[in-house]
């Protein structure tokens, strides 16, 4: 006896094109990723310590006046 000829289940098709998000999603969802770890990474104060004001000075310093010494002039030669 002869085997019976297989049934036809279905039909190959190529599948249809990606939509655009399906094709983009890995772009759009790395962008958010990079904006939200920028916004977080900048918020707060991150290990910064707090600049606090300095106390103002009660009497005003005396400017010490540093005598201005001329270095002496080195000449070069250029012709030996």
């Amino acid at each position: 006896m002869a085997k019976p000829a297989p049934k036809v289940i279905g039909v190959l098709s190529e599948p249809a094109p990606p939509t655009w998000w399906r094709a983009h999603r890995h772009q759009v969802l790395l962008a958010a990723g990079l904006l939200v770890g920028f916004y977080l990474g900048t918020q707060g104060p991150g290990g910064q310590t707090p600049v606090s004001p300095r106390p103002g000075h009660t009497t005003p310093g005396t400017p010490t006046p540093t005598p201005h010494t001329p270095r002496p002039q080195q000449t070069i030669d250029l012709f030996t």
